[in-house]
């Protein structure tokens, strides 16, 4: 499951296209995610498994698709319902990983680095899942029905989740409305663009933009921004740097630690009491 695809992808129910209907922007983060709308928007996201989407999350925290792909394709190949640990049509993930060796799992996951404290979290997250939600298909019911800040309460609470885990899972699994979940690329950008306050933190961030946004646009604007991040908005060399022309959010953004006469970026947050 691409929590941070290399496409991105927009609203709608899993299964079509929702089509993207600008408007007249309310906020200048909204006028953002619309101008991202008419850059990137293609597909569809939700309906994904709900525990998948929180197994596939923690194996890419602190590390690159090129590497936590890899590592989602082997534990699924040993642990999935076409695995070595399967047996049946009726096998459930989180009971195969429940079950798992921490030392077996770990090597299984290894090309996603700090393998043995995700092996850990995923065994952990998966013992507590059967315990409480009787399995995958139970933990997906509660994730796709559930009260949304309920959901994140719990997952939150699960050892090795963190807000942008929950948010992932929430977004990706549950296609809620609403959800913004925040990056290292959205961390930078909405600080650089002054759509949050430039010494803000992950938390802080996400509470202004899902305040700015409207809920039907809030998991598009996630992976917009990723997407525009890699292509246009790096953390060293954004495209500003080459002039108005090269970025095209130019006029809606503030470029907050950005210098273009001197050619120079540093991290908004040392900017922030100047």
């Amino acid at each position: 499951m691409p929590e941070e695809p290399r496409e991105n992808i927009s609203g709608g129910d899993g299964a079509t296209a929702a089509a993207f209907e600008s408007g007249e922007a309310g906020t200048r983060a909204e006028a953002v995610v619309d101008e991202l709308g008419r850059l990137y928007w293609q597909k569809t996201y939700g309906g994904k498994d709900a525990f998948e989407s929180l197994v596939r999350t923690i194996l890419s925290q602190n590390t690159s698709d090129v590497a936590s792909q890899p590592a989602h394709d082997a534990l699924m190949e040993r642990y999935g319902s076409a695995g070595e640990t399967s047996s049946d049509a009726d096998h459930d993930l989180a009971a195969a990983l429940a079950d798992a060796e921490q030392s077996e799992l770990a090597e299984t996951i290894s090309s996603a680095g700090l393998y043995n404290q995700k092996s850990e979290m995923i065994v952990g997250a998966a013992e507590r899942i059967c315990e409480e939600y009787g399995g995958a298909d139970g933990f997906d019911a509660f994730v796709t029905e559930g009260d949304p800040g309920e959901v994140r309460d719990a997952l939150l609470d699960i050892h090795g989740v963190g807000p942008k885990t929950a948010d992932c899972v929430l977004l990706f699994a549950g296609g809620r409305d609403g959800v913004f979940p925040v990056d290292t690329h959205v961390h930078r950008i909405a600080r650089r663009m002054g759509l949050a306050p430039a010494d803000a933190d992950h938390e802080t961030v996400r509470e202004h933009l899902e305040a700015d946004v409207p809920g039907e646009k809030c998991g598009f604007g996630h992976t917009a921004m990723i997407q525009f991040g890699r292509e246009y908005c790096s953390a060293r060399k954004p495209a500003c740097l080459d002039g108005p022309e090269a970025c095209p959010l130019y006029d809606l953004c503030d470029r907050v630690g950005v210098d273009e006469m001197a050619e120079s970026v540093v991290d908004p947050a040392e900017v922030a009491g100047d």
